[in-house]
């Protein structure tokens, strides 16, 4: 069964890593998964020469481009850790997938483009998060 993109649904903890006050993120347009593997590689002799290889670490990166929207809990607060470091970018994210299923996660949160353009153009909103440790996969109901 195919579906629509807009069909995900992205949201974000606006208390950080403390109790998890979920919110979603308006005004996305579109966006990116990356996983990153880390892959560990070696040569047994008794392999006659073809490699072997294992995968022993990864990491998630979501990245999210749309509209800034001041007002949204989601999007303010999004916007709100451009000008942050350290302690103060981490948060807790939520992926609803077209399913029902759910990928949660601690994550970092890196503003790439807080605002900018033409004077006859809205605001943009672009960033990454970046998972921090092992995210927890709920499969759908029923699957």
């Amino acid at each position: 069964m195919v579906y629509p993109v807009w069909k995900n649904k992205f949201k974000i903890s606006t208390t950080g890593r403390g109790e998890p006050a979920m919110v979603t993120i308006a005004e996305m347009e579109s966006f990116g998964v990356s996983i990153d593997g880390n892959t560990e590689e070696w040569s047994p002799m008794d392999a006659e020469g073809w490699m072997k290889r294992m995968v022993t670490g990864k990491a998630l990166t979501i990245s999210l481009s749309g509209k800034r929207c001041i007002g949204d809990a989601g999007n303010d607060y999004i916007s709100s850790k451009a000008w942050c470091t350290g302690a103060d970018c981490e948060s807790k994210a939520e992926w609803e997938f077209p399913s029902g299923a759910k990928l949660e996660f601690d994550c970092v949160i890196n503003v790439t483009n807080p605002g900018g353009g033409d004077s006859r153009n809205v605001a943009p909103l672009e960033f990454e998060l970046l998972s921090d440790g092992k995210p927890t996969f709920t499969p759908a109901a029923g699957a």
